[in-house]
C-alpha cells in the first residue's frame, strides 16, 4: 500500500479536506468542537427510510453506542456558540459495508443558525470550495488516478445547482419500477434513481422535501399537514454525498414528530429538554467524506478509500 500513488494521494486529499474545512468555518465564526464518540441517544438510524443500523457497545455495563452522527450535539453546540458548531470526526454503522458504504467513515458535519435554505447555500459553498482545492493543489495526481478532472471543473463552473422537490423526482422518473421504493405512508430514491436524475437533470442537484416518515424524527415539517420534511440530500459521485436538515425549534414540536414516528421519548428526554428550556431555529448537514473521496478520485468501491481498513465482524491489524 505505501508504494501505491492512489493511497499517497489519498492522503493529500484527507489532509486538504480537514485544513479546507478548518478555513472554511474559521471565516464564518462557526466553532469547532470536541465530541464523544459513544452515546445513549442514537441519530441516524432513527428514520423508517435510513438504511443505517446503530453500533452497540457494553460500556463497563451501560448499554452505549458508537456515534453515528453527534449531530444532537452540535444542536447542543450551536446554543453555545452564535454562529454555529462543526466537527470533523469518525462515524460507526452497523450494516455491512459495500461498494457504497463503510461501517467507519468520516463525517464532515456542523449545526448552523437559521433555515433549510441557507444551509444549503452553505454547503453549495462548502463542496465548491473543497473541489477548488483540488483543483488548486492536486489536480495532475488526480488527473493521474481518476483520469481526468472535467467532473471538478463541472462543478465549479455551475452558477448554481439545480433543486427539485422529492414529489417532482418521483414525477420525473416516472413509473421506473426500480427507481422509487414505496412503503406505508412513505417513499425513498434507489441509487438507481438518483443515478437516473444524476444522468437526466444535472451531475449535481439537491432533492428537498422526503416524505417525513422517512428521515428522522429531529427533522422540521416541510407543510402544514405533516406529510413532508424541510430536508434535502445533494446528489453527485455515487448518488446522495451530503444530507441536510432543518430542526423543530421547541420542545413540543419534537415531542409531536418522536409521536409521529413511534419513537419512545425516553432516550430523547434530554434532547426534549434542551428544545424546551432553550428554542432555538437551527438546521444542520453531513458530508460523507469517503463517498465524496469516491467522486473526486473516480472510484468504484469505498472500501479500498480506507488507510486502516475496519469491517464490522473481522479482525484486522493494524
Amino acid at each position: 500500500m505505501v508504494d501505491q500513488p492512489l493511497y499517497r494521494t489519498l492522503v493529500d486529499l484527507q489532509d486538504l479536506v480537514t485544513t479546507r474545512t478548518t478555513s472554511f468555518w474559521s471565516e464564518r465564526g462557526v466553532k469547532s468542537v470536541h465530541l464523544p464518540i459513544t452515546t445513549n441517544s442514537i441519530s441516524s438510524p432513527m428514520g423508517l427510510g435510513s438504511d443505517s443500523l446503530p453500533v452497540e457497545i457494553d460500556l463497563f455495563g451501560e448499554r452505549t453506542f458508537l456515534a453515528d452522527s453527534m449531530q444532537f450535539m452540535l444542536e447542543y453546540g450551536c446554543r453555545l456558540s452564535r454562529n454555529g458548531a462543526w466537527y470533523l470526526m469518525p462515524s460507526f454503522r452497523g450494516e455491512d459495508a459495500d461498494e457504497s458504504h463503510l461501517n467507519q467513515f468520516f463525517h464532515s458535519e456542523a449545526e448552523l443558525p437559521g433555515g433549510l435554505e441557507n444551509c444549503m447555500d452553505v454547503v453549495d459553498a462548502y463542496v465548491r470550495s473543497l473541489a477548488a482545492g483540488v483543483m488548486e493543489n492536486l489536480s495532475e495526481e488526480i488527473r493521474e488516478l481518476a483520469g481526468s478532472t472535467a467532473h471538478i471543473e463541472q462543478m465549479l463552473a455551475m452558477d448554481a445547482f439545480p433543486r427539485l422537490t422529492f414529489d417532482e423526482a418521483v414525477a420525473h422518473l416516472g413509473d421506473d419500477p426500480y427507481a422509487v421504493e414505496q412503503h406505508d405512508g412513505w417513499r425513498t430514491l434507489t441509487r438507481h434513481g438518483e443515478r437516473r436524475l444524476m444522468q437526466e437533470i444535472s451531475p449535481v442537484l439537491w432533492v428537498t422535501h422526503f416524505d417525513h416518515l422517512s428521515v428522522p424524527f429531529y427533522q422540521a415539517y416541510g407543510d402544514a399537514e405533516q406529510r413532508t420534511a424541510l430536508n434535502g440530500d445533494l446528489l453527485f459521485g455515487i448518488g446522495e454525498t451530503v444530507g441536510c436538515g432543518e430542526r423543530h425549534v421547541d420542545g413540543a414540536q419534537t415531542r409531536a414528530a418522536l409521536a409521529h414516528h413511534n419513537v419512545p421519548e425516553e432516550s430523547y428526554d434530554w434532547y426534549v429538554r434542551m428544545k424546551q428550556g432553550t428554542p432555538m431555529h437551527t438546521s444542520g448537514f453531513g458530508l460523507g467524506v469517503e463517498r465524496w473521496l469516491m467522486w473526486v478520485l473516480n472510484h468504484k468501491d469505498i472500501r479500498e478509500l480506507q488507510l486502516a481498513p475496519r469491517l464490522n465482524g473481522v479482525a484486522l491489524t493494524p
